[in-house]
């Protein structure tokens, strides 16, 4: 069974049991392109974006109490994941969130007209534009319903951040006294611990996610009030400050109306700048799931200074073979990110003069990332980063006959014989410790003094 309804190009048959639009219904057919619908976290924000336009509008006189009760309680189902079927439009769709924006229209409109007792498409009683959008355009309800979804996904990340920080920091705590082979340009350097490695990464995630909170931060500023091209057009005195008033309240975050309405609209730098920070952490995940991956190399013609838990066999054909796969996959999610940032800048740089029309992929792509994140590091933490358990005899034997220990030489006998004595001590895979006491450098008392890693892994050289 169809309902007609009509919009500014003509009449178009509606599912009767639908409670979106024509205007959905033009979406569907001008953009079925990945079969992605937006995330419930966006549609959940619009609808709360939606409610408190109707409250604050209510407020002010310009939508009467029926009409305005009624789109209050059907956004507030719509909040609660109610009619999530309802929402079909493709995340590739009209530019700016026009085609999401009236989709939310549309549902809500229905919903309250079915509250009310009338039938879905009665638009002549309540309308999708006239009454859910009032005071409202897609140029800044988008933008604004962004961030709030944004903001609230970053919420449970940093959690998830912070788990993972504090498990590499308390790694970095149980390794601090084994001393191995420091390395520069993947080369032979300075002993360091294993602890001062894992401590170091737990720091550089706890930066990142620092800086992610940052990036977060600045989205509390909304573009919300601002309507078309940022001019507030159609709202009434005093419209800006209470719609944001209340989306304070209904959210619990600290918005705040944009500096400049105009800007607001015309830039989307900030979100540009969160999917920056998403990128520069997964730059360091990547880095840090290669140096565990290189860790664990072997057992026999790799580096085998740490083994990572063994999650599943390996392969299909080599049995007892157990691969890095919790840090393959990490390094996976973290690509997909860098690339999701590429995306997101080329669309941050793409919007002319008074809007960005971008906007959905941008958010579509960031949202993404934060949910790859969400869902992937806690498994992460305790598949792999839990489990590690070092390899404490070849650490030691490494670090012991490295030849870079000669460094320690340098301040009595100078650079060019400290280079002389690491080349012997290579050739002859002899220590340095038994070169310098055989060349009278130092006494047996003296080399075991200053090549005792003991006094190495308790930072004895800083």
């Amino acid at each position: 069974m169809m309902r007609q309804e009509r919009d500014p190009l003509g009449v178009r048959d509606v599912p009767c049991e639908a409670y979106y639009g024509i205007q959905t219904v033009r979406a569907m057919e001008n953009f079925p392109v990945s079969g992605l619908t937006e995330s419930p976290a966006l549609i959940c924000a619009y609808a709360v974006i939606k409610k408190a336009a109707a409250l604050t509008n209510m407020e002010l006189g310009v939508l009467d109490r029926q009409r305005g009760t009624a789109i209050v309680t059907a956004a507030e189902e719509v909040m609660a994941g109610k009619f999530s079927d309802q929402f079909p439009v493709d995340v590739f769709q009209a530019g700016a969130g026009t085609s999401c924006n009236m989709n939310m229209n549309e549902v809500i409109a229905n919903r309250a007209l079915e509250l009310l007792g009338r039938s879905r498409g009665d638009y002549e009683f309540l309308h999708p534009n006239d009454h859910v959008n009032r005071s409202q355009s897609s140029n800044d309800t988008f933008p604004t319903a962004s961030h709030i979804a944004i903001i609230r996904e970053a919420g449970n990340l940093d959690a998830v951040l912070s788990a993972l920080a504090a498990a590499l920091k308390k790694k970095g705590e149980a390794f601090a006294l084994l001393p191995k082979t420091g390395r520069t340009h993947l080369m032979d350097a300075i002993p360091v611990t294993l602890g001062d490695e894992f401590s170091a990464y737990g720091e550089a995630v706890a930066r990142a996610a620092a800086r992610i909170r940052e990036r977060r931060n600045d989205l509390l500023e909304v573009a919300i009030g601002g309507t078309a091209t940022g001019t507030g057009v159609n709202t009434p005195d005093g419209y800006r400050d209470g719609v944001i008033r209340t989306l304070r309240s209904l959210t619990g975050l600290d918005l705040v109306p944009a500096r400049n309405s105009y800007e607001a609209l015309q830039s989307l730098s900030q979100m540009g700048a969160f999917s920056g920070s998403l990128k520069e952490f997964s730059l360091e995940l990547i880095r840090i799931a290669n140096d565990l991956r290189l860790m664990n190399s072997g057992p026999v013609s790799g580096l085998f200074e740490i083994s990572l838990p063994p999650v599943q066999p390996g392969s299909s054909i080599m049995p007892g073979k157990f691969n890095p796969v919790m840090a393959e996959c990490a390094d996976m999610i973290a690509f997909r990110i860098v690339g999701n940032d590429t995306t997101v800048s080329m669309a941050v740089q793409a919007g002319q003069f008074e809007l960005n029309a971008m906007a959905p992929l941008i958010v579509h792509t960031i949202l993404e990332s934060v949910s790859l994140l969400t869902c992937y590091l806690p498994v992460f933490t305790v598949q792999c980063i839990d489990g590690i358990v070092a390899h404490e005899e070849r650490l030691v034997a490494d670090a012991g006959t490295n030849p870079a220990l000669a460094t320690l030489l340098t301040p009595k006998i100078g650079y060019r014989r400290a280079a002389e004595l690491a080349h012997e001590s290579l050739v002859q895979r002899r220590t340095v410790h038994d070169l310098a006491i055989e060349k009278g450098i130092l006494t047996r008392t003296e080399a075991d003094t200053l090549f005792d890693l003991n006094r190495i892994a308790r930072n004895r050289y800083r």
